[in-house]
């Protein structure tokens, strides 16, 4: 949703009090987050195939860095664009072409005969996940009621947890099946090409899943669909205050002057509130989450572990990490954003420091691999699901929501792109330069992602403004202003 129409939700589309509508509403928001799976699968899938890739085409570890973070690159640009691209044709025609964009990289990573064409099929499926990560949280705060939107909004990271768990679990199938990822497994292919090819079985049935759910009431009426639109919330909301519904959308697009970048600019640059959303996304990869979903395998088999155990390890991982995100969709509209981002940045700081100290005094051996001798080796795994824990019930699932509510209506639109784009680069940098740190030490690594955790707590505790409970009309710059936090009452008549 470009700069802005998409996310103006002055309107609740859907009645709190409907059954049926409720029901309604999460089949549909389930359907859209499943962009959030194939995002966590091809952003995933990459970590069972590290080292054969290395060692197919021959590259140190610059080279592999920038082939593992490729995608982020893409990832950027989809970000930035798919919202002017969805206002345009539509929500739904988002969500396909990002589906084909998913297909074709899957079938040409996994049949790239160098390193450069590996690259540039993976940029392609780049731009399907940025356009993913902002088309869902954005349909999803379009037609969630407030008393379930943060629920609803964490259902994306739900859908990436998830995705990431099965594209190791295949990974880890894969590599079984043939004796090791660089082993040929079928049709004169190796292992790791087919972790690549078998995306386009999640890729098909997103696109197909985005036949059976409606588009946008908000984008048909702008779009003077009136006929459709009233189609639609007859479907979701039935009969009732149809017309009212109807006419209210209109008077909202009515209001607002066309979208532009330069909104989200004040006196002296950015306005505060955008900072603090772009930040988030940055704090939220500065933590070196993906470090553990991208090269895990590579890490624990730099510290002695087999690639069989390694695999299991990480397939465990990302266990952990689905059912942490379900206790966030269980607490985010009870306790709160602002809680579950301190407590989890507390504990990510705790685990990741732990991490540091074990693998900065771990002895080298011959080969220049850490030595986890004793009980070092059961510690950095348990600091290491710790950490997994710490992200996957704050950080995770509720900066996606925070982007999806916390700006004014004037601005959403654009600063959601910005914040996500912000994001995608800020985890392209953590990837990107991971190997060169790992050979460099693991201890200065884990350090530096240990500081920025601790500064994530820092951050949330002096500019981050509570949102549980409120609509999105109370999300202005008076209420979100990047000042000391005195979190404002919730606004009467939310739950």
């Amino acid at each position: 949703m470009s700069e802005h129409a998409a996310f103006s939700n002055e309107e609740s589309y859907l009645a709190d009090d409907d059954t049926s509508s409720g029901k309604s509403v999460i089949r549909i928001a389930s359907v859209a987050a499943l962009g959030g799976l194939l995002f966590g699968y091809d952003s995933a899938v990459i970590n069972g195939a590290v080292s054969a890739i290395q060692d197919q085409f021959n590259i140190s570890a610059g080279p592999l860095g920038f082939a593992v973070a490729s995608v982020l690159i893409g990832a950027a640009v989809g970000a930035m664009g798919s919202g002017r691209v969805a206002d345009h044709v539509g929500r739904l025609m988002v969500m396909k072409i990002a589906a084909v964009l998913f297909f074709i990289s899957a079938i040409g990573a996994g049949l790239s005969p160098n390193i450069w064409v590996f690259v540039l099929l993976r940029v392609v499926g780049g731009l399907g996940i940025g356009a993913a990560s902002v088309i869902a949280p954005a349909y999803i705060a379009e037609i969630a009621p407030p008393r379930i939107r943060g629920r609803l909004g964490s259902m994306q990271q739900l859908a990436i947890v998830t995705g990431i768990f099965l594209s190791l679990l295949v990974d880890f199938l894969l590599a079984k099946a043939a004796g090791g990822s660089d082993h040929m497994l079928w049709l004169g292919m190796e292992a790791w090409r087919w972790m690549f090819i078998v995306m386009v079985v999640p890729a098909g049935a997103y696109g197909l899943l985005a036949l059976t759910i409606p588009e946008s009431p908000r984008y048909l009426v702008a779009r003077h669909r009136i006929p459709e639109a009233r189609k639609v919330l007859t479907a979701l909301m039935g009969e009732k205050n149809l017309e009212i519904t109807i006419s209210s959308i209109q008077r909202t697009l009515d209001r607002e002057k066309p979208p532009s970048w330069r909104d989200l600019k004040g006196p002296s640059g950015l306005l505060p509130i955008v900072w603090v959303g772009l930040f988030l996304s940055i704090f939220q990869q500065f933590v070196g989450i993906n470090v553990i979903f991208y090269y895990s395998n590579v890490l624990w088999e730099a510290v002695g572990f087999s690639e069989n155990d390694s695999f299991i390890i990480t397939v465990i991982t990302s266990v952990v990490n689905i059912l942490t995100t379900l206790i966030a969709i269980a607490t985010v509209d009870r306790v709160g954003r602002k809680p579950l981002l301190l407590i989890g940045s507390a504990a990510m700081t705790v685990a990741l420091g732990v991490m540091a100290v074990i693998f900065g005094t771990a002895t080298v051996g011959a080969d220049g691999t850490p030595q986890l001798n004793g009980a070092a080796g059961p510690i950095a795994l348990i600091a290491a699901n710790v950490f997994v824990i710490g992200f996957g019930m704050s950080w995770g699932p509720v900066v996606w929501v925070l982007l999806g509510e916390m700006f004014p209506n004037r601005i959403r639109a654009a600063a959601l792109s910005l914040a996500a784009a912000g994001q995608w680069v800020a985890n392209w940098l953590i990837t990107v330069t991971f190997p060169s740190l790992k050979d460099l030490s693991l201890g200065v690594a884990y350090g530096f992602y240990g500081v920025c955790a601790l500064l994530s707590l820092l951050f949330v505790a002096r500019f981050v403004r509570e949102t549980k409970g409120r609509t999105l009309e109370d999300m202005d710059t008076t209420i979100t202003a990047a000042t000391p936090d005195a979190t404002p009452e919730a606004t009467p008549g939310t739950a």
